[in-house]
């Protein structure tokens, strides 16, 4: 006989569950039998982009020079990295890469294109992401902007902005917009 006594023996007590194992097993029990009745999903959060850019005076700035072929630059920080927003002539630029650039259409509208590889290349930093998004959506005869972001990635219909590199290029045609110069060159 070891035990003294005068002491009663220890009660066993029971193992609890982990928050770990309790997230481990709520996985196991979405994969297997799907959720429960009572069980609600997270509501998804819509972001909704370009509207950070959309209002601001910068921005306005850049669009009302791209409109013009005129040159306009400003920085945007975006986790603690400084990028510039420039646009000169007919190019409208971020950090350094051409992003959107126009082309003449006729004497009063011009096309406007988007370059595919760089746009695949910057998708991860939302300060792109908000910046596409704001100028497809500043240009109104352009209609609803014909991509759509998820996951980290432009999508062009159901298909990623990447998978139409190689058959059709890396330009991108957006669509025609009206131009500021046919009216600055009729005042002359």
């Amino acid at each position: 006989m070891t035990d003294k006594p005068g002491k009663a023996p220890k009660k066993v007590k029971e193992k609890r569950q982990t928050p770990e194992e309790r997230l481990e097993a709520l996985r196991y029990n979405h994969m297997m039998y799907g959720p429960t009745a009572g069980e609600g999903r997270p509501a998804v959060k819509k972001i909704n982009f370009g509207a950070s850019y959309l209002s601001h005076p910068k921005f306005q700035a850049l669009l009302a020079a791209f409109k013009k072929d005129g040159a306009f630059k400003f920085d945007v920080t975006d986790k603690a990295k400084v990028y510039a927003i420039s646009t000169e002539g007919s190019h409208l630029s971020f950090d350094g890469r051409i992003i959107f650039y126009s082309r003449p259409l006729n004497r009063h509208e011009d096309n406007l294109l988007l370059d595919r590889a760089a746009a695949t290349q910057y998708q991860g930093i939302d300060a792109f992401v908000h910046l596409v998004f704001a100028v497809l959506r500043s240009f109104p005869e352009l209609g609803a902007p014909p991509l759509s972001y998820l996951h980290h990635q432009f999508y062009l219909g159901a298909e990623t902005l990447e998978a139409g590199i190689a058959d059709q290029g890396p330009n991108l045609l957006i669509g025609p917009y009206k131009h500021n110069r046919a009216h600055e060159q009729a005042r002359k």
